[in-house]
């Protein structure tokens, strides 16, 4: 080994002189004098040099930061990685949830590069930023939600002490990008009533390969308001014929979208008279009420757009055009022309019914108002009920029953 007053110390390893780098006067250690990504320090003398000043600055940076009272320098690609293990082990956000948001400070890191120190971020690089966003063809909303990912990483930046309090270049933005607010896509009562009957007269062309349960599946998603997740993971002791309810809650398939979501929702009559067959009917034995075979194992059923779209078509809707979302408004705008002990059901029970925790989004987003009112003690698409508005397309798909 070398001997020398110099803060640069040689050591035998490997067969070769390696450089070490002596920082204690500077509040540090000794350590490898290594290129990023290796372990062990360089053997030329001149590259040795640069290190050791790269790294002595850093130090010195990080003693004055001290001093002053300032963060420690944080950069962005490793404290989004730290944010998202915090964020699941926080256990509060779903693994969808978390995939986006990777997706999004990927794109942030993309930008802005992975070793930009986050207090050096300003508002006018989100201003920037934003701009590219919509050149690409991103929509308002969607800019909203990378960018507001971007702000959450910066709140926990500061509550970790990793940026100046109060520090977010996304929150100080006057102008953030908005979503176009349309009214969402509902079914009148009637119309989900020709929808029940086409998927109760659907049979599957291929016995081998279809789902037979379309008319049960779509029953559950309009007479509960479930969300796709919460209707696809129930289980068979979900629907209780003797209590009359369908509770959704946590399992081994699915997890839910917020707390609020763990709730209980009546088993209409209708539902009831739909899934009485079908529950004790010659179904093969599983816990889910509508399982997925096709790995040979029971599994949660997770994408059901062909049987849909089949059955939509049917009833003169076109392919892609109805989703389970437009099924959950349905259920709302329904539910809010019942009755209740002879009164309007008030927005509170409804929204607890869809998993809110606040009767704001049945106000602002799911109470639809359509041209046909239908007041009923119940939630129920009965088609007998309508069979006078209904009369074309009842025909229509009475013929296409006739062919197949």
């Amino acid at each position: 080994m070398k001997r020398s007053r110099s803060p640069i110390i040689w050591r035998e390893q490997g067969g070769a002189s390696r450089a070490y780098g002596d920082f204690r006067f500077l509040g540090g250690s000794r350590e490898a004098l290594c290129l990023p990504g290796t372990k062990r320090g360089v053997t030329d003398p001149e590259l040795a040099d640069v290190l050791f000043e790269k790294r002595a600055a850093a130090l010195r940076e990080a003693r004055l930061r001290g001093a002053a009272g300032l963060p420690q320098p944080a950069a962005l690609a490793a404290f989004a990685a730290e944010h998202l293990m915090a964020k699941a082990k926080g256990g509060k956000s779903t693994e969808a949830w978390l995939v986006q948001c990777e997706r999004h400070l990927k794109r942030a890191v993309s930008e802005f590069g992975g070793e930009r120190e986050l207090s050096t971020i300003t508002t006018a690089d989100v201003r920037q930023w934003l701009g590219r966003l919509a050149a690409e063809g991103l929509s308002g909303s969607s800019q909203r939600h990378v960018i507001f990912t971007l702000s959450n990483l910066f709140r926990r930046a500061q509550s970790e002490g990793r940026v100046v309090p109060g520090y977010n270049p996304v929150a100080a933005l006057l102008e953030k990008p908005s979503a176009r607010r349309e009214e969402a896509r509902w079914l009148e009562v009637h119309h989900g009533a020709l929808l029940l009957e086409a998927a109760r007269r659907y049979r599957p062309t291929r016995a081998d390969l279809g789902m037979p349960f379309a008319y049960p599946l779509i029953a559950a998603f309009l007479l509960t308001g479930g969300r796709r997740a919460e209707v696809l993971g129930l289980e068979m002791d979900d629907v209780s014929f003797d209590r009359k309810t369908v509770t959704f809650r946590e399992n081994q398939w699915r997890r839910l979208k917020t707390t609020g979501s763990h709730r209980v929702v009546p088993l209409w009559p209708q539902l009831e008279q739909i899934l009485r067959p079908y529950v004790f009917g010659d179904r093969p034995p599983a816990r889910l009420l509508f399982p997925s075979f096709r790995t040979g194992a029971e599994t949660m059923l997770t994408d059901f757009r062909k049987l849909l779209d089949a059955v939509a078509v049917r009833a003169g809707w076109k392919a892609g055009e109805l989703t389970p979302k437009i099924f959950r408004h349905s259920y709302a705008s329904a539910r809010l022309q019942t009755m209740d002990h002879g009164a309007p059901v008030s927005i509170f029970t409804v929204s607890r019914e869809l998993g809110h925790g606040s009767e704001a989004l049945v106000k602002r987003i799911y109470g639809h108002l359509g041209t046909v009112r239908h007041r009923a003690k119940v939630v129920e698409y009965r088609v007998q009920q309508h069979k006078k508005v209904l009369k074309e397309q009842l025909a229509a798909l009475r013929l296409g029953a006739g062919k197949d």
